[in-house]
């Protein structure tokens, strides 16, 4: 591809196609990222896994459930489904086939049985390489999903990656092409996501470091167990996995300023998720504050304003709602108007009122 001021020019199956972006969400192996010479630094994999479907001479040989053992670990499903983690360096299937007897051998290596596999009839392969874009945006050329970074499938974290890198991108792009978009507007997409695939390649790491054949991986392991087995640890394990703990830094002094909107429910049975889905940002104000109101309609359809009550407000007086379902602005019910912070975080992330 080649881009100008004005756009991108993408070469592709000897047609070419022009537009006024390109965003790369074309996976892993991303041809839009080595095109662009996006840096992808990290790490190299430790294993390959497997998933297998076989036929095996003699299924009960092998203990269904999870197990560790001194060469790496596996999971059985009986009669055929198994998958083991093999620490061989990995990536076995980026060089040579997987076939019924590499399978086998794999299996008796890491479950220390020797069993018989008969027939291979379905195997999918993965490893732990978990590696990031140095910047998820050159110019009118961005990076998405795994694209932008790569980790192990454990414990599905880059779907809910992926998603929330489209949720932060799309709006801000569409602001952008509309000619919308306040100044950096754009730049924030890298800078709010890119730190959260850190943490997440992170979490892959430590997963995959718990997963090594060794003892002392076993016995933090244990220890890990009995910290989930506690109201506190188990409430971390879960923000974490569910994406809940998540806060971007929007600066401003309210707790909620970041974070996820609470989906209310409103008293006429309304719920922001749907009072959003026009794609413009929604001004919730549960004390009807006439200056709010106003503030709304200087923005035009860029802002939807709602008045009224909810079932449970949480102790909220309004909220300026992005998108992309993030909170830019928060106030409590009976502080001080600060329609001054209002102004500030609408033009921050709207660009300026059309009146």
């Amino acid at each position: 591809f080649e881009q100008t001021d004005e756009g991108v020019s993408v070469r592709a199956g000897g047609e070419v196609f022009h537009g006024a972006w390109l965003v790369g969400s074309d996976g892993g192996r991303s041809a839009v990222r080595k095109a662009g010479g996006f840096g992808f630094v990290g790490g190299d994999p430790e294993f390959t896994g497997y998933y297998l479907q076989i036929e095996l001479s003699d299924p009960d040989r092998l203990a269904s459930g999870r197990h560790y053992t001194p060469a790496g670990m596996y999971t059985y499903q009986k009669p055929g489904i198994v998958a083991p983690v093999d620490f061989d360096g990995g990536p076995f299937h980026r060089t040579q086939p997987v076939t019924r007897t590499h399978v086998q051998a794999v299996l008796r290596k890491v479950t220390g049985v020797d069993v018989t596999v008969t027939a291979l009839e379905r195997a999918a392969t993965w490893t732990d390489r978990a590696r990031q874009a140095a910047t998820y945006r050159k110019g009118r050329v961005l990076l998405a999903g795994d694209a932008a970074h790569t980790h192990s499938p454990l414990g599905g974290q880059g779907l809910n990656l992926g998603l929330g890198d489209a949720m932060n991108l799309g709006w801000k792009l569409a602001a952008a092409h509309r000619g919308r978009a306040p100044e950096g507007l754009l730049d924030s997409y890298g800078l709010e996501r890119r730190p959260v695939g850190a943490r997440v390649l992170d979490w892959s790491r430590a997963q995959v470091a718990l997963m090594r054949p060794h003892r002392g991986m076993r016995a933090l392991e244990a220890i890990m167990r009995d910290l989930i087995d506690t109201e506190d640890g188990a409430t971390y394990f879960a923000e974490r996995v569910w994406n809940a703990s998540l806060r971007y830094d929007l600066g401003g002094g309210h707790p909620l300023t970041g974070r996820g909107a609470p989906d209310f429910t409103l008293t006429d049975g309304a719920k922001p998720n749907t009072l959003m889905q026009g794609g413009a940002g929604l001004l919730l104000d549960f004390d009807s504050d006439a200056s709010l109101e106003a503030l709304a309609k200087s923005w035009g359809g860029r802002i939807v304003y709602r008045a009224g009550e909810a079932e449970d407000r949480l102790g909220l007086g309004a909220l300026l709602v992005r998108p992309d379902g993030v909170v830019a602005w928060a106030r409590d019910a009976g502080a001080a108007p600060d329609r001054d912070g209002a102004v500030q975080a609408a033009s921050r992330w709207f660009g300026q009122p059309a009146a």
